[in-house]
């Protein structure tokens, strides 16, 4: 489908057009960018709300800056659509988060534009400010350097240890507090509460108005205008709110709260904050969906509501016609409630993603015992772990790239005091179009290295279910990560009684001679698929279903490797250090030979795409598999020839 932008903006391919168009065109520009972004992801998806929030803004940037030689670095990046099309990228905008198209989020490698890769949040201070001090350095006084931050990413403690940084620097940066009180799911905590009070001070905000008003009238030099405002600023504020001055404790300059959406003032502010040098944030506040009613109404919703009727807004789904499979996000937010009927000690954590996770059921049914402490992955484990200590048995749920924010909080905190915490890591392994950034490539192999730690995965949704009750029996006393991926199972009847699992036991899936296959989690489903074409080529695998990294089932292995002599590993997580490379230490520590396959996510950064396409390029697909099998066995293959 062909979609055409506006006028101005398909005059527009980098930002030196943009700059070409007068201050009054900038209203036609963001009208018609709002509107391309519109078009485009209803058709081919992607996020949605967060890009339409920041319209104005990334065009009010563009337009003031010298980009890319001033520098723009993006927090996160959901809301770089905009920047995108801006940057040279707007005939391929379609492309976007589609295999072999140009990524989601901000790439270095994709363009110059793009100053710094992100996909977490509140990375973008420190980035700045690394570039900011590099530039001084270089002798380079003219260049600026800007970060985009939002309220979300703000609770971040890197954002804050930035912060810190850059307040006793000189360094020339400019932060920019894009308050729309959401991440994925509204934004909780403090420090919101402290955002909206200051948004919400009419007296100050007149005030404020006013005295700049009033200063622009003065006939006086421009650096004693400035010392004027700087006092009289600063009585202001603590005249009206004994609290405002929160950032300026960390000695950097603040402006605003603005309107997000003028880009008038947007762009008048952002020209006055060039000439003033040193760090300096400027507080606009916006709406996250802006510009689509409906996307404004429900922000969660249409944070990334994939296609869509953009005239009636009705979201398109797949027609269901036999019952299907739940998401796995969802046997876990079901089922830790049933748990907690039962167990009056379970407690849910979750760093910013309620939603995500599903842990949204238990905070609505059980809201005293389910907690959303924000994009904070650290505290979230610490919490957890001091919550353990007084005998409460925590589900931290945690996507599996998130959890290698905290590896020093499970170490230290979790696994040293031996404490029973349950990890569980939602988005393990490929998840497809949000790429490397969000890819659960890692946790087998980083979980598995720490001591008293127990890694586990389901096949299965009756497998999570069943690991979740393991892990919150009174006879589990160590910490257990269980790891399940992004989307549907394989059991639309999935609601079965608990049973407890012997931790570090595995399942035999079906018996054979010819080869082994060893899988752990949903991968296994790929085995059997795999096995089935096999069978019809007359060839004779058993598949083993593991079901722990840790311990490992060491009968099962000690049968395996005294039957078979070809044995073929299959896992959702990167081979250095994971499942296969524990299943060739027992090989190697117990004295058997074998020929020995590992299939997974090779050692390198594997980029966007739909799962399944990834699957297949890593080479553990169904059909890969069933090819590795016929490999190893080719002896054994009869090829008939006329």
């Amino acid at each position: 489908m062909n979609i055409t932008p506006g006028p101005l903006l398909g005059q527009i391919q980098y930002p030196a057009d943009l700059r070409k168009l007068s201050k009054e065109q900038l209203h036609q520009v963001c009208d018609e960018l709002r509107q391309y972004i519109i078009d485009v992801v209803s058709v081919h998806g992607g996020h949605f709300g967060a890009s339409l929030g920041v319209v104005e803004l990334t065009t009010a940037l563009h337009y003031v800056f010298n980009t890319p030689y001033d520098q723009l670095v993006w927090d996160v990046g959901h809301q770089a659509y905009g920047h995108k099309i801006l940057t040279g990228r707007r005939e391929v905008f379609h492309t976007n988060r589609k295999y072999k198209g140009i990524s989601g989020f901000p790439k270095r490698d994709e363009s110059p534009y793009d100053t710094f890769g992100v996909g977490h949040s509140s990375t973008s201070i420190s980035a700045a400010l690394g570039m900011a001090i590099a530039s001084q350095l270089k002798g380079e006084q003219d260049r600026q350097h800007i970060a985009v931050i939002g309220d979300g990413a703000m609770t971040a403690g890197m954002a804050f240890e930035a912060l810190n940084h850059a307040g006793v620097s000189n360094a020339n940066v400019l932060i920019i507090l894009n308050d729309n009180c959401m991440s994925i799911d509204p934004n909780v905590g403090a420090l919101k509460e402290y955002l909206t009070d200051i948004t919400t001070s009419h007296t100050y905000n007149k005030l404020r108005d006013d005295v700049w008003h009033l200063l622009g009238k003065l006939p006086v030099g421009k650096r004693f205008t400035r010392e004027m405002a700087s006092k009289l600023e600063a009585s202001l504020k603590g005249m009206v709110s004994s609290s405002s001055n929160l950032f300026e404790s960390f000695s950097l300059r603040y402006f605003g709260p603005i309107d997000g959406h003028n880009i008038t003032k947007l762009v008048d502010t952002l020209q006055d904050l060039k000439d003033i040098p040193g760090p300096k944030l400027l507080h606009i506040v916006t709406t996250k969906g802006k510009g689509y009613a409906l996307a404004e109404q429900d922000q969660t919703l249409w944070h990334a509501p994939g296609l869509f009727d953009k005239i009636t807004g009705e979201i398109f789904k797949k027609p269901v016609t036999t019952p299907q499979p739940p998401k796995y996000q969802d046997v876990f937010g079901h089922t830790i409630i049933e748990l907690a009927e039962q167990n009056d000690k379970i407690m849910g954590i979750t760093p910013a993603m309620p939603s995500g996770s599903s842990l949204k059921f238990m905070m609505e049914k059980m809201p005293d015992r389910a907690i959303d402490v924000g994009i904070c992955e650290q505290h979230a484990v610490t919490l957890s772990a001091g919550l353990a200590t007084q005998g409460m048995r925590v589900f931290c749920n945690i996507y599996s790239s998130f959890m290698q924010r905290a590896y020093d909080q499970v170490v230290h905190d979790v696994a040293i005091q031996h404490l029973p915490v349950v990890f569980c890591l939602d988005r393990a392994g490929l998840v497809g179009d949000d790429g490397p950034t969000h890819h659960g490539a890692y946790d087998i192999a980083y979980m598995r290295s720490i001591p008293n730690m127990i890694v586990s995965a389901p096949m299965n949704e009756e497998e999570l279910r069943n690991l979740m009750y393991t892990a919150q029996l009174p006879s589990n006393t160590s910490p257990f990560t269980i790891r399940y991926p992004r989307g549907q199972g394989v059991m639309p009847d999935w609601r079965q009684p608990f049973r407890e699992i012997k931790i570090g036991t595995g399942r035999k899936i079906r018996d054979g001679k010819d080869v082994a296959i060893l899988s752990i989690g949903h991968p296994g489903n790929f085995v059997t698929e795999a096995c089935k074409e096999l069978l019809a080529d007359g060839l004779q695998p058993a598949h083993y279903d593991m079901r722990f990294v840790k311990p490992l089932d060491i009968a099962m292995l000690h049968e395996v490797f005294s039957r078979f002599n070809k044995v073929i590993t299959v896992e959702d997580a990167a081979l250095p250090g994971g499942f296969g490379s524990a299943i060739l230490e027992f090989m190697a520590m117990n004295g058997y030979h074998a020929e020995v396959r590992m299939l997974g996510i090779p050692d390198r950064i594997v980029e966007h795409g739909k799962p399944e396409e990834l699957h297949r390029e890593c080479g553990y697909d169904a059909a890969a598999i069933a090819a590795k099998v016929r490999e190893m066995l080719k002896s054994k293959i009869t090829v008939i020839t006329e």
